[in-house]
């Protein structure tokens, strides 16, 4: 059974609506275990560096899982505050390498259709690269190339999923072709973790 966890934080429920999406998607790949934690799910390790026990709320499951899918909201064109409170609470586990080796990817939603959010996506990648862990990019093919009529990427990203939402209800923004591209992208990470976890299998 391969795990994931999907890490995100959610400012108006945008951001959290797309992380389901992303879940869903990873769910359909037989043999696979997904969880959604958000970052308030992730209390302080404070300098006891606590990941483990009755106060460390979601930390074990985060470390036991094959792969992490990270998502934030774009805000002033980065991470949100949250998130970035979350990676430095991580710090720790930097010293250790407890993540090296995990597949890593992210997403990130913008309330304008830029917003400046392929900088938030590179927090997420530098994040990931700090942690030695190994990214798996999107790898959607956008609708604007097949004419398929149901806007994949949209916007266009290759690095990992981009959203964007106006200011309505997390129900009716990002659009029904973000959360399809996040549903692909989902899928597309959850192989890609069934793949390595069977390459560390050292049984024939």
């Amino acid at each position: 059974m391969a795990s994931i966890a999907v890490v995100y934080h959610s400012g108006f429920g945008h951001t959290k609506a797309v992380a389901e999406s992303v879940c869903r998607g990873a769910a359909r790949v037989p043999g696979t275990r997904v969880e959604l934690i958000g970052v308030d799910e992730l209390p302080d390790p404070g300098k006891e560096r606590t990941f483990s026990g009755p106060t460390a709320g979601k930390w074990p499951r985060l470390l036991e899982a094959d792969g992490v899918l990270f998502g934030s909201p774009t805000y002033m064109g980065s991470i949100s505050a949250d998130f970035k409170r979350f990676m430095e609470w991580t710090s720790p586990l930097w010293f250790t390498q407890s993540l090296k080796d995990k597949l890593a990817g992210g997403f990130v939603n913008s309330g304008t259709p830029s917003g400046d959010k392929l900088n938030a996506m590179m927090d997420l990648v530098v994040f990931a690269g700090q942690h030695s862990m190994v990214w798996v990019t999107q790898g959607v093919w956008p609708s604007i190339h097949t004419g398929d009529g149901k806007e994949l990427n949209r916007l266009g990203s290759w690095v990992g999923v981009m959203t964007h939402s106006t200011n309505e209800p997390a129900d009716k923004t990002p659009p029904a072709g973000d959360h399809l591209t996040a549903e692909a992208y989902g899928e597309r990470f959850a192989q890609a973790v069934r793949r390595w976890v069977r390459g560390k299998d050292p049984t024939p």
